[in-house]
């Protein structure tokens, strides 16, 4: 019998249970496997999100329809699982294509859903009418619209199978008001969600060649300066232990993109990170697994890379390969691939040793960066500069131990020093601005990150300017007593404060503030106090070490503004080059 408390309890005709597009969107939901869900609530889609709350799917209610579909997006990577997004209608759709299009170019499983106007009104100026299915098509690899009660369940399996299946991606559904609203029976609703079990992903099948993969450990044995590259696309695949297997075996240094960086320990004796440079400007082979020769790794390209490097690229995408055109293209999941070199290795095996050219050539130089960059951090600045609170800011994270916390990190300055300085020692504790260099995520990423690993602390390092785009999030954080710690680095403005020169400060509005530039020494830690969370205000190591103590202990909701020099960064970050 129905909850009387129920403000949409289901209703019944000639004793049949009888449901509405909602109740039957959430069962789908719920029967695919869906347990966590993201938005803003309203017209249409409000009986919706408290319907699949009562089939056991937790929703986290945002601010805004961008933030949530960055958590969205995040919360795909972390679990390999699609994460699902619900917004309103008509500009609710379109704020929520903020997280569907991150989810797209960084190759992360999610599904946007939105509500829209009656079909029969569509074209009239109904309210908040859009043809979302054409605004969406830039931004998914799916689209689809139910249109009738009965489409809804192989709508909804159909968007979530393929946001998983080969190159992961955004997809989006949608569903009008009339059919929200439309009803079936329980035993229909029962029989429609069993038949779209048929859409659900098999298992994954990798169909790489042998000679392919005898060719890759070749290229590998004879390499004279052989390197391994692994990206989000490797962490995505759960390929650590594999990763791990062909270092130890191979002896062979590594170089981790900023979000693969954890899935090998950035301490680990052979990691290239600190000698970059060298690492790819000299390799004479590179087996890059789950990482783009895009802009991040310089397109593959001279005079970063050595004109005669050889290429063996692992990706999920066939076009992905034919698109970079490597010495030798490997397609399929970067985990069954890499198992597949593995056996090929052990099968005949080889190993660089401690003592050979290459590997002593990274380690060196690596050490020696290192020991440059231990003596600027042992400089204790203040008014702070960037790197004297980053390195507190890790040797307390480092304190923690194990499970490391999952950190945040976005701004340009604030992530460019992070990338350097901030260690990481266990998979999928990284989250930055990505493929896209995306600002505005960091609030949405921690949320979605407290969500998918509860046990875990989650720490945000953020510039002031990254935080705007949404600190409103902060109250979201309170609300649901998530485990987040949020550091601000604040100096003042985007990259600092005002930075013109005088030929630049001219013309009739020349005393408005700087482009750049935001309130000085603004209380950001004041915000969340609001809502009953915990701020604190730094300036000095002393000051920071404590807040990190107190905060990282109690575990509860924070926000740390730590006042920085404003002329200590860079503009751009460190790509000035392409402002």
């Amino acid at each position: 019998m129905a909850d009387s408390s129920d403000p949409n309890p289901p209703t019944t005709q000639n004793s049949q249970t009888i449901l509405d597009g909602n109740q039957l969107i959430a069962k789908a939901l719920a029967g695919f496997g869906v347990d966590r869900m993201f938005g803003v609530v309203g017209i249409p889609v409000t009986s919706l999100a408290t319907r699949a709350v009562s089939l056991g799917v937790r929703f986290i209610a945002f601010h805004n329809e961008q933030s949530a579909g960055y958590a969205a997006s995040a919360y795909g990577f972390l679990t390999g699982r699609p994460g699902v997004l619900l917004t309103v209608s008509g500009p609710g759709c379109v704020h929520g294509l903020a997280g569907l299009s991150n989810a797209m170019v960084n190759a992360w499983p999610m599904v946007l859903i939105s509500g829209s106007c009656d079909q029969k009104d569509f074209g009239r100026g109904d309210f908040q009418e859009l043809d979302q299915i054409a605004a969406v098509k830039p931004f998914s690899k799916f689209s689809v619209k139910a249109k009738s009660i009965k489409e809804i369940p192989d709508c909804v399996f159909q968007a979530l199978a393929k946001a998983g299946s080969g190159r992961p991606g955004g997809c989006y559904l949608d569903f009008p008001s009339d059919v929200l609203h439309q009803t079936i029976s329980e035993s229909d609703a029962e029989s429609l969600v069993a038949a779209a079990e048929r859409f659900r992903e098999s298992e994954k099948v990798v169909n790489v060649p042998s000679s392919q993969i005898e060719e890759a450990v070749s290229l590998l044995r004879h390499a004279e300066r052989p390197l391994i590259v692994f990206g989000k696309g490797a962490a995505f695949a759960r390929a650590e232990d594999e990763l791990g297997k062909l270092v130890e075996r191979t002896g062979i240094p590594f170089l981790p993109t900023p979000m693969g960086k954890g899935l090998l320990p950035d301490t680990h004796e052979l990691a290239a990170t600190a000698a970059r440079s060298l690492a790819i400007g000299k390799c004479d082979v590179a087996l890059v697994v789950g990482a783009r020769l895009n802009w991040l790794l310089h397109f593959g390209e001279p005079p970063k890379w050595s004109k005669d490097v050889k290429f063996i690229l692992v990706d999920v995408d066939k076009e992905e390969i034919e698109l970079r055109k490597p010495h030798l293209g490997l397609v399929g999941d970067a985990k069954l691939v890499l198992e597949k070199i593995n056996k090929e290795i052990k099968d005949d095996p080889f190993c660089l040793g401690k003592s050979h050219s290459w590997v002593e050539a990274i380690s060196n130089k690596a050490k020696d960066n290192v020991v440059k960059m231990e003596a600027q951090l042992a400089k204790e600045v203040v008014p702070f500069n960037f790197l004297t609170p980053m390195k507190i800011i890790r040797d307390a994270i480092l304190g923690l131990g194990s499970p490391a916390p999952i950190l945040v990190s976005e701004g340009a300055n604030t992530m460019d020093v992070g990338r350097a300085v901030l260690v990481q020692t266990e998979p999928r504790t990284r989250l930055d601005a990505g493929t896209w260099g995306t600002m505005g995520v960091g609030l949405g990423y921690c949320i979605a990150a407290a969500v998918a690993s509860p046990d875990r602390l989650v720490v945000a390092v953020e510039g002031d300017s990254g935080f705007g785009f949404s600190a409103m999030e902060v109250e979201t954080l309170v609300r649901y007593q998530f485990p987040v710690v949020v550091i601000v680095f604040n100096n003042g403005g985007v990259y600092g404060g005002d930075r013109r020169s005088p030929d630049e400060i001219s013309g009739p509005y020349k005393d408005d503030p700087a482009p750049t530039s935001f309130v000085p020494s603004a209380g950001y830690h004041t915000l969340i106090e609001a809502f009953g969370g915990k701020g604190y205000l730094v300036g000095t190591p002393e000051e920071l070490k404590s807040a990190l103590l107190e905060s990282f202990s109690a575990r509860k909701p924070a926000v740390i503004n730590v006042i920085i020099d404003p002329y200590a960064g860079s503009e751009s970050g460190r790509l000035q080059h392409k402002n």
